[in-house]
């Protein structure tokens, strides 16, 4: 099979956990912050982990390289 390009706008906004899971920057905190609440502009700080769901399209469309691979159960005996 062909090698796969990763989308580079998803380069960079999304970044992939040690564990798989994928981290996102939080969304409505660029501009017109004097409408919003001190609330949601504390909130809207740090970044987040997307749902399981919205992860899977990430990492199976955009971010081909960045999944984990599943561990196989190793056989009683055998050598990994």
């Amino acid at each position: 099979m062909p090698k796969l390009k990763t989308k580079s706008g998803a380069k960079k906004r999304f970044g992939v956990t040690a564990s798989g899971k994928v981290k996102v920057k939080n969304a409505y905190a660029r501009h017109m912050m004097q409408n919003k609440s001190k609330k949601m502009k504390r909130k809207a700080r740090g970044t987040k982990l997307l749902c399981a769901a919205d992860a899977r399209i990430v990492l199976r469309n955009f971010l081909p390289y960045s999944r984990k691979k599943k561990k196989t159960a190793v056989r009683a005996g055998e050598v990994a």
